[in-house]
């Protein structure tokens, strides 16, 4: 909570910033400026605010996007992808490379 918080105040001690160097500028040039310095703040007001909100506005993780209606993800499966095994001269089982991987299978009533 706090991590936000602070963003949050970061954010609008950025817009600040920004808004009065553009305000200096308009007083110098007659107010010229004064409509690009608030379509700049608006630009960057409205990016780190929804930099900062998005994760928020999309329900639950994207791998539940992908199941069919009537079916659910199933309990959690680890093992190794892309590995080589062979049997040695002595017998023995011998495997090499691959990632550790981990997966939910889709099960379907």
């Amino acid at each position: 909570m706090l991590r936000k918080i602070v963003s949050a105040f970061a954010a609008l001690a950025m817009l600040a910033g920004v808004f009065m160097v553009s305000i200096d500028e308009a007083k110098a040039h007659d107010g010229r400026g004064v409509a690009a310095g608030l379509a700049i703040g608006t630009i960057l007001g409205l990016g780190i605010a929804g930099a900062t909100a998005g994760p928020r506005y999309y329900g639950g993780p994207a791998y539940y996007a992908d199941v069919p209606p009537g079916c659910y993800r199933g309990p959690r499966q680890c093992g190794y992808a892309g590995r080589r095994c062979w049997i040695d001269r002595y017998g023995d089982q011998v495997c090499r490379g691959g990632e550790w991987r981990c997966w939910r299978p889709t099960i379907c009533d």
